[in-house]
């Protein structure tokens, strides 16, 4: 879907949307011709800065802080989307939680819950609260953030791995329930990519990082909303259920 390319204009949610990742698809999907549902939970000074900036340069954007854990927080979200623009064309859930690298006998209960309740749980309570929409039109993309960790796992990662795990494999099953209603629901997996998450690495461990991706350097937030926006575009319309690697060859 192209908002750019139709009189009238398309809406889009992108959850996690002030900072990082989620930010350059906020960004470029309001060049594109979209109205802009920007979600956030603890990133407001971020998506007020964002949404100030869209709207001075003449584009079509609003704020919603949600906790995306709780089905209520996602439903607010959506709410906010309808009463602004209307139902909701486009679904990109990016918003995410990470913890510091520790082992899993480290790892608190409580801790893994969290990442599991934001990672997968927002997931699935914002696709459940966006597709009785989509569907009432026969007409909707979704796209999720998984990442690299997500297919291959990583060490002291495991929380976060089993979370971006979930989410490939949760994208491909509603790929399948969904696709007779004529929606399309696809997932990228980021690698190591050079945002806010990641900041906590130091420069040895990030360059170490970017000497295994065969490409020799980091990602960048922009080159992941540009996959992002691909299989959200009438380009991939005939995509669904994949998974679309943005890892500069894997690491």
């Amino acid at each position: 879907m192209d908002g750019s390319d139709r009189n009238e204009k398309l809406n889009v949610i992108i959850t996690g949307g002030a900072t990082g990742i989620g930010r350059a698809c906020s960004e470029l999907f309001a060049e594109k011709g979209y109205n802009v549902v920007i979600g956030y939970n603890s990133s407001a000074p971020e998506a007020r800065e964002l949404v100030k900036k869209l709207r001075a340069s003449g584009f079509s954007a609003v704020s919603k802080k949600a906790d995306l854990s709780r089905p209520a927080g996602a439903g607010a979200l959506v709410e906010a989307c309808l009463s602004r623009f209307g139902a909701p064309d486009v679904l990109v859930n990016n918003a995410g939680l990470a913890l510091p690298q520790k082992l899993i006998t480290e790892t608190s209960p409580e801790e893994f819950r969290a990442v599991m309740d934001v990672n997968i749980g927002g997931t699935f309570n914002m696709c459940r609260e966006a597709l009785p929409h989509m569907i009432r039109r026969h007409s909707g993309v979704i796209v999720n953030v998984s990442s690299i960790w997500g297919r291959i796992g990583g060490s002291c990662e495991v929380a976060y791995s089993a979370s971006k795990g979930a989410v490939i494999s949760f994208t491909k099953a509603l790929a399948k329930e969904v696709g007779p209603a004529g929606i399309r629901v696809n997932c990228v997996a980021p690698g190591v990519i050079d945002t806010r998450m990641n900041a906590h690495l130091d420069e040895e461990t990030k360059k170490a990082l970017a000497d295994a991706a065969p490409l020799c350097r980091l990602g960048t937030p922009e080159e992941v909303a540009r996959a992002v926006y691909y299989l959200a575009s009438d380009q991939s319309s005939y995509v669904t259920g994949a998974v679309l690697d943005v890892d500069g060859g894997g690491i």
